[in-house]
């Protein structure tokens, strides 16, 4: 509803010296150009063989849709004006208007060059998805026209139904608009012809006053003959009432009409749609055109081919804004704007963008690459068993061979393992009797942009001490203090020489916490002894695995319920430290968060969801979470 009335606003605003055309293009690409689109170039490595069933998979789904078809929507505006200058000058306001109208429909319009505009011309001349080659310097060069490199091999208009452009038949036909009233689905069923259809719709406004005058007009003609049969009534001697149901009907008609121009914000317009299409023989035009025919049969108007006019026909049918085919039909604001060209949005990238399925309404794919988007923040989901892990490997493999990313996975299913190790990633096996071991102490010291590591170290320490001394209050005031002290002694020794060696451990922390006065430092002493002397020891140890292959999954399913929390967020630390060595290389990183809820039971670990979600796109992470 808001696009129709937006619609409405911007047809509203043209005057009646203001003629439009709306043409609307589904013609086919370039078969080679449009398979370039989608294969994934072997690389001579191990992956070769899962590029080329990729690739496969992709070329499928591509002729399930119709993405063969390219469908663009132009709006053409002309003017009458004494010289080229004044036109000018009046041409830029109304660009300017219009692009704002498009703006507020929410619809990304720009402005074609005379390139572009030529191009559009050829494609419309080569419905095959010929390649365009122009340059403007050839011009003078050659002694050739602008035509001359947009027109077809030939065309032979002798025909009275169709006519022959190059090796194509086509035919243009006109909408008879005899319904009584028009449904917003009429020109997308156009649209979604499984062949290529041009439609156009030249739109020209009546000055308001004008057509007020000649709706009063017949509104007098009408009464007129009104009170011409009431005489011939009284004259026969019957009744005067009764009146032809004709005359009746119309002055009703006549007067809602008036009412709608004089106090609803209506003008009125004059309409001519026309359709185009074109086919490899006669009788595939047939079948399209009979197939256009019964979608404008369905909304109870006719579609008629133009008897010798074909010619004339296929001119108005390019976006030149003009029209030479005079069957207009007159129509208020509503009526027209009830043609709405925007019907479905499409989302096909080029360049590193990953498949992400069908679009449900018009079936084609959606290619997306999520950094070109507004925010590459992702979350996949679904019921359970709906495919949910499956579409998340489906775009881990695919990112993996198409872009140079570093992926990383968190796994509480233990489900990701057969990927990781055909794509040769890592895969780290986190629980009690692993001989796999992460340090959460782990600090990168390649900081940029004024951050101090020890000081995010410091908040990952303090939430990491929160979620296991419980309690419904957290930390207070003074053990927070008495944390940040400690974290900053530890660190003391690998800041001045920054060796492996010299990273400390949970144990390295437990022992400068007890060294502190304060009462509370027993106590938080006591709650880190589970973790570094006691029987949850699993994370005082060095990082031995290698953490800084391109594929980590971090399986964390055979840690208890006690240590899973603990174990999320020190998993996320990692790929904090990971994200910011890579954010000094310029490299993206992939974090992928299975079972996302379990994060979001706990504070601690939403709080350091929560701030990922915020604050990894600036340092090149795009998370997604699964759930």
């Amino acid at each position: 509803t808001a696009i129709f009335e937006a619609l409405c606003d911007m047809y509203n605003s043209f005057d009646a010296s203001i003629g439009v055309q709306l043409s609307l293009i589904s013609r086919h690409a370039n078969k080679e150009d449009f398979k370039s689109s989608i294969t994934i170039a072997p690389q001579n490595d191990d992956f070769d063989s899962i590029r080329a069933e990729y690739t496969e998979m992709l070329r499928t789904q591509l002729e399930r849709g119709n993405n063969g078809l390219i469908k663009t929507k132009f709006l053409t505006f002309t003017i009458e004006a004494k010289d080229i200058k004044s036109a000018r000058a009046r041409l830029a306001r109304i660009e300017t208007d219009t692009l704002n109208h498009f703006k507020v429909i929410g619809a990304a319009a720009r402005v074609l060059d005379g390139k572009q505009r030529l191009e559009v011309l050829h494609g419309l001349f080569h419905p095959d998805g010929e390649r365009f080659n122009f340059a403007w310097e050839w011009l003078p060069a050659s002694g050739l026209s602008v035509k001359d490199f947009i027109a077809p091999s030939s065309f032979r208009f002798g025909d009275g139904r169709m006519f022959q452009m190059g090796g194509k038949f086509g035919a243009v036909s006109f909408l008879q608009i005899a319904a009584p009233e028009l449904s917003d689905r009429m020109l997308a069923d156009f649209m979604e012809a499984e062949n290529g259809i041009v439609v156009n719709l030249h739109i020209q406004s009546i000055d308001h006053n004008e057509a007020i005058k000649t709706i009063k007009r017949k509104i007098t003609d009408l009464d007129r003959m009104k009170i011409e049969e009431q005489k011939k009534a009284i004259r026969s001697g019957y009744d005067m009432d009764i009146i032809p149901s004709d005359l009746a009907t119309y002055g009703g008609e006549a007067k809602n009409l008036l009412r709608d121009l004089q106090s609803r914000n209506e003008r009125m317009f004059l309409l001519t749609l026309l359709v185009l299409n074109v086919a490899d023989t006669k009788q595939k035009l047939d079948n399209d055109v009979f197939q256009a025919a019964s979608i404008a049969q369905k909304y109870n108007c006719m579609l008629t081919r133009l008897d010798y006019r074909q010619e004339q026909g296929l001119m108005s049918s390019i976006p030149l804004g003009e029209n030479l085919i005079h069957i207009q039909r007159g129509l208020t604001t509503s009526s027209t704007a009830i043609f709405v060209p925007f019907t479905v949005q499409e989302l096909f990238q080029s360049g590193e963008a990953l498949y992400y399925g069908l679009n449900a309404l018009s079936n084609n794919m959606i290619l997306c690459d999520r950094k070109r988007l507004k925010n590459p923040n992702g979350l996949i989901l679904g019921t359970p068993g709906s495919g949910k892990s499956f579409s998340a490997k489906r775009e881990i493999t695919n990112a993996f061979l198409i872009t140079a990313d570093d992926i990383i996975i968190c796994d509480p299913e233990a489900e990701y393992y057969p990927l990781v190790e055909r794509l040769k990633g890592q895969v780290i096996k986190v629980s009690q009797n692993s001989t796999q071991y992460i340090n959460p102490m782990d600090i990168n010291l390649n900081y940029s942009e004024g951050d101090t590591p020890i000081a995010l170290k410091s908040d990952f320490i303090l939430s990491f001490c929160e979620l296991i001394m419980g309690g419904k209050n957290g930390l207070e005031a003074v053990e927070k203090t008495l944390i940040d002290r400690a974290v900053i002694s530890v660190y003391r020794s690998y800041l001045a020489d920054p060796k492996p060696e010299n990273m400390p451990v949970l144990g390295d922390l437990y022992n400068e916490i007890r060294k502190q006065p304060e009462k509370e430092a027993q106590r938080i002493a006591s709650a880190l002894e589970l973790y570094v002397n006691g029987s949850l020891n699993l994370f005082n140890h060095r990082t031995n695995v290698d953490i800084h292959n391109r594929l980590v999954c971090f399986d964390i399913k055979e840690l208890g319920t006690q240590l899973k929390k603990v174990g999320m967020l020190i998993i996320q630390d990692q790929v904090w430290n990971r994200v910011t060595l890579n954010r000094s290389e310029g490299k993206a990183t992939r974090y992928y968060i299975d079972e996302f809820h379990l994060l979001l039971k706990e504070e601690q670990t939403a709080a350091y969801s929560v701030e990922i979600w915020k604050r990894f796109r600036k340092w090149g992470g795009i998370p997604t979470g699964i759930t």
